[in-house]
């Protein structure tokens, strides 16, 4: 495989890992969390807010898999490259 797929995958891989960071940091845990801190704490009584919480469950699930397969690629692409 050419060395800009691994490339590739190296800024797929930051950049998802920074995604998925800051949208862990956005759920709201046990205290509240840094959900609340934007706005999250005061309307979570509305109906609309377990819509956010879904979509934001559904980001960090879909963001997590983009950085399981860039994980699982780049060990791949390290494997076929060690031995050619």
């Amino acid at each position: 495989m050419p060395i800009w797929f691994a490339y590739t995958l190296i800024v797929l891989l930051v950049i998802t890992s920074v995604l998925l960071t800051l949208l862990i940091l956005l759920h709201r845990g046990k205290g509240g969390g840094m959900s609340s801190m934007f706005g999250g704490g005061v309307s979570s009584s509305l109906a609309g807010s377990s819509v956010a919480e879904k979509n934001l469950d559904r980001y960090t699930v879909l963001v997590g898999l983009v950085w399981f397969a860039c994980i699982v690629g780049l060990g791949l692409w390290l494997r076929l490259a060690e031995t050619t």
